[in-house]
């Protein structure tokens, strides 16, 4: 793919994922998902879509502010923002409703139009403890 055929494939994905529209069409039916840093894998089209959805609607109500593109042939990466409230249990934490901020980026390689794997860099423990402060907060002293 060309510098230009990616961006173009990357902004209709950003396009629909910031709106909760249909995302999924934009990853390849063999697309992994791999959150590094915390040795999990997800593989397959619905799976992968499954544990986005997870993230921005199931467990938190995001509101993600993308900080940059870039665009290099078949390769993509995004900066961004995790913002959100957790609605929703997440890592056995029951849902706090406490806001979370957390800065993330994701490294997407893409081949004939679509994404073929997502590699996520994104601090489940700093979002974790996001989640315990707003525990011990809600506790009465």
């Amino acid at each position: 793919m060309t510098t230009d055929q990616t961006r173009k494939t990357m902004e209709h994905y950003l396009e629909a994922l910031l709106s909760s529209g249909d995302f999924g069409k934009y990853l390849a039916g063999d697309v992994s998902f791999t959150l590094e840093g915390a040795d999990r894998v997800v593989k397959g089209r619905e799976a992968v879509r499954q544990t986005i959805v997870f993230f921005h609607e199931t467990a938190f109500r995001t509101d993600i502010e993308l900080k940059g593109l870039i665009c290099d042939g078949n390769r993509a990466a995004v900066e961004a923002e995790f913002v959100g409230t957790h609605i929703g249990e997440f890592e056995g934490i029951a849902a706090t409703h406490r806001s979370v901020r957390l800065p993330y980026s994701v490294a997407y390689s893409l081949d004939s139009g679509l994404i073929t794997s997502l590699r996520v860099y994104f601090s489940l423990e700093a979002l974790v403890r996001q989640l315990h402060a707003g525990v011990a907060a809600a506790v009465p002293v």
